[in-house]
């Protein structure tokens, strides 16, 4: 009986400690660092309810900071401030890869595990990439302005230059218009990380005729969309399609309105989600080098790359996106 006893005690014990032991895996001391440029966008603050949901049932400390327009220099010094405090890992969305890429190699160095989101950079010592295959994104909207297009007509693309998400989209564009030569790109648009810009730019394009006559408008980013639309709604020309980028609220009432033709989804939400689980157990359980370059490892813990997906909105789904925005904001 007493052996019987004892064995309980011994079980017993071993389950409090366990159970002591999961209890005591997060702590509020723990802190990660979700950084971006354009946090005042709607798309960052879907990442940041991500990245912030994953830290409650993490229950660890999530801090979202970042300049609210696009600025990378603001963003390298957010970054800046971010290893200094020493934090448990970072998330980061690389406005420019040249400017950024140095401190981040500076926090791996320092010993702070660092994963890259939405935007990448590729050349740096992060351990990987959590986000869209913008290069397919782009090759998914290039074949749908094609079929719409009838093969052939002028087209403008309104983009950030420097930023690596943006730049694989381009390219995933261009490699698709390649294939149809009455497909002619007449400007590539820099909008100066400043959407107003790309609305006057547009007004200014719908007042040429002929040859010279544009036919679809291309936004890479996710906000440029609702001000080109505004800008064809307000010109009251009905035969211009406008290509947009994300599912924020507006771009979805205008395809569902006729002013926008269709989007490209991505996951933003599950970017943040994913990282700061991904950022928890690199930390939790660490590489012998964190400053490896793993992509050339076929042993290797970690992905290069970690698809959360995409796909194309249009008249036929955005009911479906509608609704799980009600949803999601609830």
């Amino acid at each position: 009986m007493k052996a019987v006893q004892g064995f309980a005690l011994a079980v017993l014990a071993l389950a409090v400690a366990f159970t002591s032991g999961c209890g005591d895996r997060h702590s509020k001391k723990e802190v990660f660092y979700l950084i971006s440029a354009n946090t005042a966008l709607p798309y960052w603050q879907t990442a940041a309810s991500g990245f912030n949901k994953a830290a409650v049932l993490y229950k660890v400390t999530a801090k979202v900071v970042g300049p609210e327009g696009y600025d990378p220099q603001a963003e390298l010094a957010e970054l800046h401030k971010a290893i200094a405090t020493k934090p448990a890992g970072i998330l980061i969305s690389v406005a420019d890869a040249s400017v950024l890429q140095p401190e981040i190699d500076a926090a791996v160095q320092a010993g702070i595990p660092v994963i890259t989101m939405d935007s990448d950079a590729a050349g740096s010592r992060r351990l990987y990439f959590i986000g869209t295959n913008n290069l397919e994104a782009g090759r998914l909207g290039g074949h749908r302005v094609i079929e719409k297009l009838g093969g052939k007509g002028n087209v403008v693309i309104f983009t950030i230059p420097g930023q690596p998400n943006t730049e694989e989209r381009l390219k995933g564009f261009k490699d698709v218009f390649a294939t149809r030569p009455d497909i002619k790109i007449a400007e590539v648009v820099d909008i100066k990380g400043d959407v107003r810009g790309a609305f006057d730019k547009t007004q200014e394009l719908l007042a040429q005729t002929g040859p010279k006559k544009i036919n679809a408008f291309i936004c890479l980013d996710s906000a440029s969309g609702k001000m080109v639309s505004d800008a064809v709604k307000r010109g009251n020309v009905t035969d211009r399609l406008v290509m947009a980028w994300d599912v924020n609220q507006d771009t979805l009432d205008g395809i569902k309105g006729g002013t926008i033709e269709a989007t490209i989804a991505q996951k933003p939400f599950s970017m943040a989600f994913v990282g700061l689980k991904a950022l928890d157990e690199v930390f939790h359980a660490p590489p012998q080098k964190l400053n490896k370059d793993y992509s050339a490892d076929s042993f290797a813990p970690y992905p290069v790359f970690v698809d959360t997906g995409t796909s194309l909105v249009d008249k036929s789904n955005v009911d479906v996106y509608i609704a799980e925005a009600a949803e999601g904001r609830q």
